[in-house]
């Protein structure tokens, strides 16, 4: 069998280890090792989907022209909220003040900002499909925007979805010096006042590391999940 078999089934998953189609994903040691974390392809990106993945530790990430692939890497780069790493040039741009820092107020032009593209990069995996599927999650009140002002400007921010006590960040961007990074911290500071125990920042990168990101295993990842994930809504954003 192979992923051809999925166009005659739009919303059957490719388990790619096991070679077969099915209704529902397979379980996180099944992902394969190269390239690292794929688990399936194919299915779809409505509401239901989404939130299954992620619940088990699982995230779409694909190019335009591509089926949806669903990862789930080992290891795995997360940060608590209290891990927020503040440089010296970042301290100095946030005793500025030179921003204003707010929640849910622009989600479609924060996930455009981000789905913009970059010096460099071609193509973003952030296509209308993928917008639309995450403006779905966020009028159910699961999907989240954290906006950074200059002025009546939006100049970065980020977005992800909260489920329970974790929070999956997805994507951020800048427009102006720091703008996405003074965004993580004034939402990081939100995270701990809610109690969250996590940020999952999905795979590795220099830029994440320096915010304080760190990799763990998958295993200990899941476990958080198990213990702190759930479909219990935060609405009360500041």
């Amino acid at each position: 069998m192979t992923y051809g078999n999925c166009k005659a089934s739009p919303t059957k998953l490719y388990q790619v280890k096991q070679n077969c189609l099915a209704d529902d994903f397979p379980t996180a040691g099944d992902a394969l090792k190269d390239p690292d974390g794929l688990l399936a392809i194919g299915g779809d990106l409505g509401t239901t989907r989404l939130l299954d993945a992620y619940l088990q530790g699982i995230f779409p990430w694909f190019n335009d022209g591509q089926p949806i692939l669903w990862w789930t890497p080992d290891p795995r780069c997360v940060m608590a909220p209290t891990d927020i790493r503040i440089s010296r040039s970042l301290g100095k741009r946030l005793r500025k003040n030179e921003y204003t820092v707010t929640c849910n107020r622009a989600f479609k032009d924060v996930i455009e900002g981000c789905a913009a593209a970059r010096k460099g990069v071609e193509s973003t995996w952030i296509t209308p499909e993928v917008k639309l599927a995450y403006w779905q999650l966020h009028q159910q009140g699961y999907a989240h925007s954290v906006e950074c002002w200059y002025g009546n400007s939006l100049a970065g921010g980020l977005y992800g979805i909260a489920l329970g006590k974790v929070f999956f960040g997805e994507s951020m961007f800048s427009r102006r010096n720091d703008a996405s990074k003074v965004a993580l911290v004034h939402f990081a500071r939100q995270l701990e006042q809610r109690r969250f125990r996590l940020i999952d920042c999905q795979v590795h990168s220099r830029h994440l590391e320096m915010l304080g990101a760190k990799s763990i295993r998958r295993e200990l990842f899941l476990d958080i999940l198990h213990r702190h994930a759930s479909l219990e809504k935060t609405t009360d954003w500041q």
